[in-house]
């Protein structure tokens, strides 16, 4: 664990130095950002402080286990400076969870992990993150760890902690070496109740570090000082990209008590200073009962108009009677899956939206003064040149503040996962990335890996170039939202793909 100086000034504060004490557990928040990223990773992506990893070290806390935090995304350490704090705080056992900014990013963090698990070999270390549970066995086989978790985490490291037997620790991958090794997976952990995994342990980590994406503060707000924190875990939908629920082995949706959350949000408004938040949740606008209630708690705090927020929804759980309140709430951007132009590709996907209820949904999010970012997938199964052109136009037509165009990828723990091909999978790790080198989709029945890839890389310079969508964003946020937004088109990302023919 830490000791931590802090300097306040006026509403913020700023680590002026951080010490190590004796820890029963090091959490480690893996880093690899420049090859996830490339060029996008200096001053255009968000940093953000680790959720699972505070989710876990809350309730070691609680339980009365000593834990430190490292975060090497945060603070850009090599995984020599990481073992060499992994030493100072004593830990009897290293923990690299690699979670990811949202739970597909689990497993383009095990690039970092793998160079990492090299640096601890001299201390216990297990895995802990979504890629991890997907392919638990896979992972021990192939990473220089002792163990691997399936499941969230906090009741197997405090197994490991107290020395209880293997076999009885819930959640445990580990290997019995010998003649032959053998590996034994015991049963996944039962789930905690979701108010004991707050994640408080703000003092640990680096506060001073973090900072929101360039699109949240286009309207000029600060990226910094910046925090994420989550409402809910789980999604009860079943989109067949999707690989959330793979900790809770099941379509679970737990729901933090509402006033807890803005007792959350409050305190990092008043400790830190911060007011750029991020909902994590993969879908916050969901149940009424439970988003509303934590809209109605924040509208009514004194700052509310201050709070710049971006969460989770899907156009058909908006209901527009709702949004003047989530605006109030400090909802500043709302982010929309809407994945595909065509209504028989997104039916493919699990993902039935009629193009009406789109563009209605969109314009009244927009009328409520909340921006918009439409998420886009190129390549979904049943997508043809055709359909791709369909969701360009589409997102053209909508002309939403912010738009993200993924490829469609088959991350572990999905249904696509266990459908495809081998060969159609990307040769390494960093490969599930969107934005790497490695970058690899997957290819459709009419379409290769390269073609997807070639036409998302084109339909994003495409978009952001546009002379109406600059226009409209020069009237809306001003002439420097439209020089950021210049600055990220001019990153040009290496494609392995397409560096050949």
């Amino acid at each position: 664990m830490y000791i931590t100086a802090i300097l306040k000034v006026g509403n913020c504060q700023k680590t002026i130095w951080r010490d190590f004490v004796q820890a029963d557990v090091a959490l480690i928040n893996p880093g690899a950002s420049k090859t996830i990223y490339q060029g996008l990773s200096d001053e255009l992506t968000a940093i953000e402080p680790p959720i699972w990893i505070r989710i876990i070290a809350g309730w070691l806390r609680d339980h009365g286990f000593k834990v430190s935090i490292i975060d090497q995304e945060a603070e850009r350490l090599s995984p020599i400076q990481v073992s060499d704090r992994v030493k100072q705080s004593k830990a009897r056992l290293a923990a690299i969870v690699a979670a990811g900014h949202q739970p597909s990013a689990s497993t383009q963090q095990m690039t970092g992990v793998r160079i990492l698990a090299q640096a601890l070999l001299d201390v216990k270390t297990i895995i802990i993150g979504h890629h991890a549970s997907a392919l638990p066995e896979d992972t021990l086989i192939e990473e220089q760890v002792d163990y691997v978790c399936n499941g969230e985490g906090p009741l197997t490291i405090s197994g490991l902690i107290n020395n209880d037997p293997l076999h009885l620790i819930p959640g445990l991958i580990y290997g019995l070496r010998g003649e032959k090794n053998i590996i034994i997976s015991n049963k996944p952990a039962p789930l905690i109740p979701i108010d004991e995994l707050h994640g408080n342990v703000w003092d640990l980590l680096p506060m001073d570090r973090y900072r929101a994406h360039t699109w949240q503060c286009l309207d000029g707000s600060q990226r910094q000082p910046y925090a994420s924190i989550y409402t809910t875990l789980g999604c009860p939908f079943k989109c067949s990209f999707c690989m959330i629920n793979v900790f809770q082995h099941s379509n679970t949706y737990r729901q933090r008590t509402p006033e807890l959350v803005v007792e959350q949000i409050a305190r990092l408004y008043h400790d830190y200073g911060v007011k750029t938040f991020k909902i994590a949740d993969e879908m916050f606008v969901l149940n009424p009962l439970h988003y509303l209630r934590i809209c109605e708690k924040l509208a009514e705090l004194p700052f509310a108009s201050e709070l710049n927020i971006w969460a989770y929804a899907r156009i058909d759980t908006v209901k527009p009677s709702t949004l003047n309140l989530l605006r109030r709430a400090g909802i500043r951007w709302l982010a929309l899956g809407i994945e595909s132009g065509s209504s028989y590709v997104r039916d493919g996907a699990l993902k039935h939206l009629k193009d009406e209820d789109i563009k209605e949904v969109v314009l009244a999010i927009q009328d409520a003064g909340i921006n918009v970012i439409g998420n886009y997938i190129f390549g979904l199964p049943d997508d043809t040149y055709e359909s791709m052109q369909q969701t360009l136009n589409l997102a053209k037509l909508l002309n939403c503040e912010f738009a993200n165009f993924y490829v469609c990828q088959a991350y572990p723990g999905s249904k696509l996962f266990k459908h495809v091909q081998s060969e159609d999978l990307p040769n390494s790790w960093e490969g599930f990335s969107q934005h790497s080198y490695e970058t690899k989709p997957l290819p459709t029945k009419t379409l290769s890996s390269r073609d997807v890839l070639e036409f998302r890389d084109q339909a994003f310079i495409k978009f952001y170039t546009d002379p109406d969508y600059l226009k409209r964003i020069a009237k809306k946020f001003g002439n420097q939202a439209v020089k950021e937004i210049n600055k990220m088109t001019n990153i040009k990302l290496s494609r392995k793909l397409l560096s050949t023919v």
